[in-house]
This record gives structure tokens, sequence and C-alpha cells, in this order.
């Protein structure tokens, strides 16, 4: 028999089997957060294992041999032109080393001592960022003249003598002595031009600094005139300790209106190491011969040292006006002829 209380209740049931759209909407979330967890996770271990072989591979490009030399000129520029231009040379290198540079740091132009000739990749790189220029020890020994100090710098360094010479007469104030006395470190590859202006700035540096603590200015002209007195003292004096004697003679004669009359002064040029001879005294007619000219040449003889210049600045205060070389290597003065010819006879 129909009884609508029942159909009433049994609509209910059904009711509660069907979910709710609530709990639909919910479901869909949590699966849909599962799917986005599931392809974040996919995602991330593809850029973890794409990173992994990334690293790996850089790592392997990193340790790549290079061969190079143990000085290498690096030219000036942008890393780029850096890069470009060694690659030229036969260096193999690729636009990855830009970045790489980059990173490391800019590297130093001219040459540079690597110091080995088998390198891997990232050390050669951090080599070019990092190694110090090669340099070269040059030294000019007191009384030396330019000329065969700059016949001597061609061979070592492998420059033009005739370049060295033309830029010599071209830049330096003095016609000899221009270069003091000294050793000097000068980058390996140094062009001529530039060895030249080097050593010129550093020697002018110290003679104005001399000149000004002694006299409190710096005259060239009277500067001329120490040099040459102080490079005659270099080529006469046995050791420093005769050199303000040497000196004191020079202007003992100067004031007597005496020529010199000294060997040290026809050694001047490529005649450096000649032994003056009688017949060289007489046949030599430049303004070097103390002998034939009195008075001072008109250029110094040689390169000058720190003592010979003080020397000339302050000679010793004698009356000596002669000096002979005895057989123990040193000098003997005195401001008597007869006495000096008997050092002469003493000491054949």
């Amino acid at each position: 028999m129909y009884n609508p209380s029942t159909l009433k209740s049994a609509t209910l049931s059904v009711s509660n089997l069907i979910p709710a759209k609530s709990h639909i909407k919910r479901a869909r979330k949590r699966t849909t957060r599962k799917m986005s967890v599931l392809r974040k996770s996919t995602w991330i271990a593809w850029a973890e294992n794409i990173a992994l072989v990334l690293i790996i591979t850089f790592a392997f490009y990193t340790t790549l041999p290079i061969k190079t030399t143990r000085t290498l000129l690096v030219p000036q520029g942008s890393i780029t032109h850096i890069i470009s231009q060694l690659t030229q040379k036969g260096y193999a290198l690729s636009p990855i080393d830009k970045y790489i540079l980059v990173f490391l740091g800019q590297p130093q132009s001219g040459w540079v001592n690597i110091g080995e000739t088998d390198l891997n990749r990232i050390d050669f790189l951090y080599k070019l960022t990092t190694a110090k220029a090669k340099m070269e020890e040059i030294t000019l020994i007191p009384g030396e003249t330019t000329e065969l100090f700059l016949t001597s710098v061609a061979i070592d360094l492998k420059l033009d003598k005739t370049k060295l010479e033309t830029y010599y007469k071209k830049f330096s104030n003095y016609p000899e002595a221009g270069i003091y006395a000294d050793t000097y470190y000068v980058p390996y590859g140094i062009t001529e031009k530039h060895f030249i202006h080097f050593l010129l700035a550093e020697s002018e540096k110290k003679y104005k600094e001399i000149s000004e603590k002694i006299y409190g200015n710096y005259s060239k002209k009277q500067w001329l005139n120490i040099l040459i007195i102080a490079s005659i003292i270099q080529k006469e004096a046995a050791n420093t300790k005769e050199m303000p004697i040497v000196s004191s003679v020079i202007y003992n004669r100067l004031k007597k209106g005496m020529a010199l009359q000294m060997d040290g002064t026809l050694n001047y040029g490529k005649y450096s190491h000649i032994k003056v001879t009688p017949e060289r005294i007489k046949n030599d007619t430049s303004r070097f011969n103390t002998y034939k000219y009195k008075g001072l040449p008109h250029s110094p003889i040689g390169a000058v040292s720190f003592d010979a210049i003080i020397a000339a600045i302050k000679p010793a205060k004698t009356n000596y006006l002669y000096f002979m070389k005895n057989a123990q290597g040193v000098h003997d003065f005195t401001n008597s002829y007869k006495t000096h010819r008997k050092n002469i006879q003493k000491a054949r």
C-alpha cells in the first residue's frame, strides 16, 4: 500500500549516497595539487640533472690542457680582444674563456712570466690575470759610455741599436751620461723608445733629487759641468776614496789655466776600453783630447756614479796638480812636477 512517509525516507537515503558538490571540488583540488607537485618535482629533477651535466662539462672543460710558452705577450685591450688575439696565435681558447676571465679579473698587458709550458685551462687563465711582468735586469757600469752600453743592450734585449741611439740623442738632455750608472729592471719585450724614455726619466729624477738637495735647484747647464767633471773622475780614480782628491786636481789645474792632460778623457765613445797611447794623444783632434785643449771637454766621457757626482760637487781641499798610478794600483798625488816625474819613473 502506498505510504508517502516511506517514499520520503527512501529519498533521503539516496541523497546521502550522492556526494555533495563541495566534496567534489575539494577532491579535485587535492588531485590538482598532487599533479602540480608531481610536475614540479619532475622539472626540478630535470633542472638538477641538466645542472649536474653542465657542472661536469664545465669541470672537464677547465681541465683541458693548454700549451704555452714560459713568457707570453698579452695584448692590450678588452678581454674579448685578448682572447681573439691569443686564438690567432694558436692558443686553443673559446668564447667561454671570456666569461671565465671576466670572473677571474683583467689580464695584465705586456710580457708576463707564465712560468710553465703545460697547464690546464683554468690554471692558464688564472696565470693570465696574476702573472707578473717578465723583467730584464740591465746594469750600466760607472764609467761606461752610452755607445757601448747601448750596443750591449741591443744584443741582450734583441733591440735595434740604431733606434736606441736615435732616441737617446733625441730625448737626452746630455750628449753623454744622460743615463745614470745603476741597475734597472725593464719589462721583457720593451720597445727601443720606451726603453730610452724609462732610463732617461729615472736618471733625470735622480739628478734632480741630488741637485735640489745640494743646490736647492736643478739647472741643466750647471749640471752638465758637474757631469763632465764627474765622468773624468769616474775614469781616473782608482777607487771611491780617491775621487774627491782627483776632483781637487781637476779644479786646481782649471784654476791655474793648465790643460788637464788626463788619459781618461780620451776613453770616450767606442774608445771606452782602449788603452791611450802617445800616438793616440798625438792624432786625436777631438775636444776630448785634454792634452791638446785646455778646459773641460764639451761633453761627459761616460756614465757616472753617485760617488763621482758628490766628488765633483765637493772636491777635497788640496794643492795637488799631478797624480800617477803606482805599483799598488792607486795614485800618488803631488803639487810638484819634479816629484811627479819621479813617480812616473817609479811606475815604469
